[in-house]
């Protein structure tokens, strides 16, 4: 076998953090080459970013005089990511494919073709920090809590997590952009990419129409009462105020509605009013898919701390592996808005032990 080419393949996407990614691997003395991956083909129906970000990728490995390597992964995204993505909302579930990509593409076909071109490892930009303890790699936190990327990462497995640096897990944000800016990186005050990063600048309920062809349907209170229409329960989840349309109700008091249910079969989206509506609260979860990138779980029950949702300050829990690989979580107070589709990602301190996807709750059921 022929020695390795490199010593890390970084993915370049165009962005501040990749691009000092690179920059910190390669002031560490280690031979790198950057790979820009194209995982979404336009289709013509919005603004797509990718040509602007694949020529910022060349610009910063020019710069850097480090090789350039491109490849479209669009059919991979598409048969591993998106087929699942439309399949959940299909079914009234609200998904979260940056989870799917980064296990699927980022650190799967990603990382075979890095090997495949002569790199040892891979890097990316993520916020995130990997160490290794007794032969066993940890996925850790980021030192920037703000920016913290460890709930999108935590698929990932012991054969990922070996083979893969994450440079700017280390620095703030702020000291990111200030590197970027003092190598003369035309990428430093670009802004971070938000949303789904395959749609890029366009309207999301657009873009989704164009696969799952809305139905209009009805909009009912927890108590039956019919309020209005909806475009299609699929726009919407569990907790959202925004775009209900429902102005001031007869009868009712003057105070905000948020989507407390959907029943995708019926096509029946249902409400409440008041941010902290009881069909919202839920102590106990019950989720699937899990995934712990140590391979298997702590133990068949263990107490942790665990989010819902990015961002989402940690909160105490119990956790219960069953037989057949489901998983129950009971928190030690109500959460609010657990939505189906999502994952739940279990924490010891700086650690992220893995995580599971939400199937369901024990919150009150509107329908009944």
């Amino acid at each position: 076998m022929n020695p390795a080419t490199f010593d890390a393949m970084v993915g370049v996407s165009g962005g501040v953090d990749s691009s000092v990614a690179a920059l910190l691997l390669q002031r560490g003395g280690h031979r790198i080459a950057g790979l820009f991956m194209q995982n979404w083909d336009d289709d013509g129906s919005g603004e797509c970013r990718a040509e602007d970000d694949r020529r910022d990728a060349v610009a910063v490995c020019g710069r850097l005089g480090i090789p350039f390597f491109a490849r479209n992964f669009a059919k991979e995204y598409w048969s591993g990511v998106f087929e699942h993505f439309l399949s959940e909302y299909r079914a009234g579930r609200t998904p979260n494919p940056d989870v799917l990509c980064n296990r699927e593409i980022k650190f799967r076909t990603f990382l075979d073709e890095a090997r495949a071109l002569g790199a040892q490892r891979i890097a990316t930009g993520h916020y995130a920090r990997v160490t290794e303890r007794d032969g066993r790699f940890r996925l850790l936190r980021a030192v920037d809590q703000a920016k913290d990327q460890s709930y999108f990462l935590h698929a990932l497995g012991q054969e990922a997590l070996a083979a893969t640096w994450f440079p700017v897990g280390e620095l703030p944000k702020a000291r990111v952009r200030e590197l970027a800016r003092e190598a003369g990186f035309a990428v430093h005050a670009k802004k971070d990419s938000t949303g789904i990063c395959f749609i890029g600048e366009r309207d999301f309920r657009a873009f989704l129409g164009q696969y799952i062809p809305a139905r209009p349907g009805l909009i009912r209170a927890a108590d039956g009462e019919t309020l209005g229409e909806h475009a299609g329960v699929f726009h919407y989840t569990l907790g959202q105020r925004e775009g209900l349309n429902l102005g001031g109700v007869k009868g009712r008091a003057q105070a905000p509605w948020f989507v407390v249910g959907k029943d995708a079969a019926a096509n029946v989206l249902y409400v409440d009013q008041g941010h902290d509506s009881p069909y919202l609260q839920s102590s106990v979860l019950r989720a699937s898919q899990a995934t712990f990138t140590a391979g298997e779980a702590p133990a068949a029950q263990f107490s942790c701390t665990a989010k819902t949702r990015y961002r989402q300050p940690d909160e105490p829990c119990r956790v219960e592996i069953f037989g057949d690989g489901a998983l129950q979580v009971r928190f030690e107070r109500p959460q609010r808005a657990v939505t189906p589709g999502q994952s739940v990602v279990f924490y010891a301190g700086e650690e992220c032990l893995g995580g599971a996807v939400i199937d369901a709750t024990d919150a009150p059921d509107p329908r009944s």
